[in-house]
């Protein structure tokens, strides 16, 4: 027998918990954004993955409206930062519920350095660097699916491998699980697709 959950049958707030201990691991999207007054911001999604390839276009969503989102609607633009097993500590400190107009690089000695597309900055250790602008925002519920259309990949050289693509172990990338737990690097296996 199965234990089944109905979310019609739940108290408001305790479906949340149970999606997020069961869809794992879940990549982060560190989200570095500008106010229009042109403070940085930098906060971590994790409901976040690629769209579309062609176009490209990622997308992550924001549980409520917060800074990020609003100043992703204000200038248009924002900087998807791979977050990874060494910056665990500052991606958890960077989640917290700081006033409107904090700036999160300052407040957690983050170092930033300007990106190739956009004038948001971009985390500087962070392995892999997604420069998106503004494609669109879609309202599900109480929550917004920010969709960015990528204008420019920036990785990091100690990242890639001889094939000229980001290595997983290199970028050593940092996940979210349920409840306060996060996932490290996990062992890569091999297996080549079927072509027939």
């Amino acid at each position: 027998m199965r234990t089944v959950f109905d979310p019609a049958e739940m108290v408001p707030g305790r479906f949340y918990p149970l999606l997020t201990a069961s869809v794992v691991p879940r990549p982060i999207a560190w989200v570095s954004s500008l106010s229009a007054d042109g403070v940085p911001n930098l906060a971590p999604y994790s409901f976040f993955t690629v769209s579309s390839v062609s176009p490209p276009v990622v997308q992550f969503t924001s549980v409520t409206r917060k800074d990020s989102l609003r100043n992703i609607e204000a200038t248009g633009e924002f900087v998807v930062n791979l977050a990874t097993e060494r910056m665990v500590d500052q991606v958890n400190a960077s989640s917290a519920p700081y006033e409107p107009g904090a700036d999160e690089f300052t407040a957690l000695g983050i170092a930033s350095e300007p990106s190739e597309r956009v004038r948001v900055p971009r985390v500087t250790d962070s392995p892999i660097a997604i420069e998106c602008s503004l494609r669109q925002v879609i309202e599900v519920g109480t929550s917004f699916v920010v969709m960015g259309d990528v204008l420019a990949v920036a990785v990091r050289p100690d990242a890639l491998a001889d094939d000229g693509l980001p290595e997983f172990t290199a970028i050593a990338p940092l996940s979210r699980l349920g409840r306060d737990e996060w996932g490290l690097t996990p062992p890569v296996r091999r297996i080549s697709r079927p072509t027939g």
